[in-house]
């Protein structure tokens, strides 16, 4: 088929030779056509030749600047009523384009003539220019509404993209393009196309002037974007959103020092630099205080919620959380909080659902992950809907125990980071369900599918989102007679956790280590897992996390009860029971009743 494809253009120069010398190819047909044409009929369908794909009536004036738009219009009627070029009047906006062998053959035309370098400038200059308020609208319109004007764009900018920077271009008219058309490659997603293009364009930028340096700022976010959602863990997005915000403070332009402050916590929260990162997200909130703009102190409580949580505060993390959900409610006009290209509140909702399930809140959590998946559907973000799901909904169902849902997320995210998500998403789609086929009875393929996906990764495991599959995997190794194995993982991840201040799982970890050693069965293995147990049920404690605390209540009362300890078994696990208002269908719940049965 692609060769088939590559020949199509064949037909402008080969056929019969018994035909009429117009019938014999083409090429002969479009040559007839174009003499028949006026002089001034034939320069709009040269100029219309610049364009890829589709293309608006205003496009064309443009291109065509030295003719008179009335002019322009009367011609391409006259073009699309010889079947030249065609029109598609469905929208409220017409498009016309030319069909593939008439393009090619005008676009010859065109290169012979003296006017290419201009008409290829007009056009870049053009989708410079339309791309000026893209920005700004993405804050104000929905995603559809945006890519119904802006979408449809894509190759145009393309190809004054690679008009601009080829040898015979103008490189400075291609960073104007570049930093104009940022918006375009985030709402599609196409964050490896935007690196790409970012870097071409910081390459040739040249001088040091206020344009200069603003485009230098504009663009250097926009590679901390792309680095940041396309790679995941890379040295050099540290350095991109450092020189943003450099630049920033040197223009004192608020907005970009806010957009640099967030890259580098997050930044910083990749590389495990948890306190660096607090202290980005407690510069930002200083920043916006007098703020009079409500959604920057709604991004400083969400950047403040989402440092605390994971250092396992869970209970002002919390507060943080509720009052931006609460500022955002009590806006008389509800708008989409959208700042630095992704919607902010439907990030805060799964950080919400990871806080509440901590706090013992698992209904409540799943009623979010419900909600927030709906949301992020109708977002059309596919950063933004694979963190939805890999962020809240896949973890929330297996810690809850309801592993058809933790299958049915699990696929959604395989499925969808497959199609449209970066590397790093499928890779953690891949270790989660291989997690989840452990939990189905596959322990062996499970593991073999964790095992191979966190090799994968590299040294994107380290990112935050997979401590949770560490911990996971250590307990894996375990059923697969692997203990050694798990607990050489397990001390590996608390090592982690103790040198990045990375705690909201740790209470866990020291449970995990706990249940492995009394496997491993070393004659002192009670006591040390006892030990682990009661410092598992103190970290928990002073978290706020209950939903941790009652596994480790569990674990302990387990051993208690092997121990013949009964009394001290049922106390201590009832006393954390009786603390759950609700979650009662979830399998740590269960587990517990169906202990305190026995301990009955």
């Amino acid at each position: 088929m692609a060769a088939h494809l590559g020949e199509r253009f064949r037909l402008l120069t080969s056929g019969r030779r018994t035909a009429l010398p117009r019938h014999q190819t083409l090429g002969a047909a479009l040559d007839w056509s174009y003499q028949l044409l006026s002089e001034a009929e034939r320069a709009v369908l040269r100029r219309l030749a610049v364009f890829t794909g589709d293309f608006p009536l205003e496009a064309a004036v443009a291109v065509a600047a030295d003719i008179a738009p009335s002019q322009v219009v009367e011609h391409i009627g006259n073009l699309v009523a010889k079947s030249l070029v065609v029109a598609d009047l469905r929208s409220d906006l017409p498009r016309y384009r030319l069909l593939d062998t008439t393009r090619v053959y005008s676009r010859e035309k065109l290169k012979s003539s003296s006017e290419f370098l201009q008409v290829a400038r007009r056009h870049a200059e053009y989708y410079s220019g339309s791309f000026a308020r893209a920005e700004a609208d993405s804050e104000l319109l929905s995603p559809a509404e945006w890519l119904a004007i802006y979408g449809w764009h894509l190759d145009n900018v393309r190809a004054g993209l690679d008009w601009a920077f080829s040898p015979d271009g103008e490189p400075q008219i291609g960073v104007a393009l570049t930093v104009a058309a940022v918006p375009l490659w985030v709402q599609l997603s196409l964050m490896s196309e935007c690196r790409e293009r970012v870097e071409r364009a910081l390459a040739v930028l040249e001088g040091d002037d206020a344009v200069s340096a603003r485009r230098r700022m504009q663009l250097s976010a926009a590679l901390g974007w792309s680095l940041m959602y396309g790679v995941g863990r890379a040295p050099e997005t540290g350095a991109a959103w450092a020189a943003t915000l450099e630049l920033a403070e040197r223009f004192n332009d608020k907005q970009y020092q806010q957009r640099a402050l967030w890259g580098l916590c997050i930044d910083q929260f990749n590389i495990g630099e948890l306190r660096t990162a607090l202290a980005y997200a407690e510069r930002f909130a200083a920043l916006v205080a007098d703020s009079m703009d409500a959604i920057d102190l709604m991004m400083a409580d969400r950047m403040l919620a989402t440092a605390l949580h994971y250092f396992g505060d869970q209970k002002n993390a919390r507060c943080h959380i509720e009052r931006m959900l609460a500022s955002y409610a009590a806006l008389a006009q509800q708008p989409r909080i959208v700042r630095f290209q992704f919607d902010q509140r439907v990030t805060a909702h799964y950080f919400q659902a990871r806080i509440l399930w901590l706090q013992r809140s698992a209904d409540e959590a799943k009623r979010v992950v419900e909600h927030n998946i709906e949301e992020g559907r109708a977002v059309g973000n596919t950063l933004s809907f694979c963190s939805v799901l890999g962020q809240g909904a896949c973890p929330i169902a297996y810690l809850s125990g309801d592993l058809d849902a933790a299958e049915r997320y699990g696929a959604m995210l395989l499925e969808h980071a497959d199609r449209y998500g970066p590397r790093i998403w499928r890779i953690w789609a891949g270790c989660f369900n291989g997690l989840v086929m452990t939990k189905c009875g596959d322990i062996a393929g499970g593991v073999r599918a964790v095992r191979g996906g966190l090799e994968a990764a590299g040294d994107a495991r380290f990112l935050p989102r997979f401590l949770l599959l560490l911990g996971e995997l250590a307990i894996c190794l375990g059923a697969a007679d692997e203990v050694e194995a798990g607990l050489i993982l397990v001390e590996e991840t608390l090592a982690r956790c103790e040198a990045r201040d990375e705690r909201w799982y740790l209470a866990e970890l020291l449970r995990i280590k706990g249940e492995l050693l009394i496997l491993q069965g070393l004659p002192d293995a009670a006591s040390a897992s006892e030990d682990l147990f009661g410092q598992a049920l103190d970290v928990a404690r002073r978290q706020g996390a209950l939903s941790w605390e009652l596994r480790a209540a569990t674990s302990l009362a387990r051993l208690r009860r092997d121990q013949q300890r009964v009394a001290e078994a049922r106390k201590l696990l009832g006393s954390v029971y009786e603390r759950f208002t609700e979650g009662f269908a979830t399998a740590d719940l269960q587990s517990a009743r169906r202990l305190l049965g026995q301990l009955s």
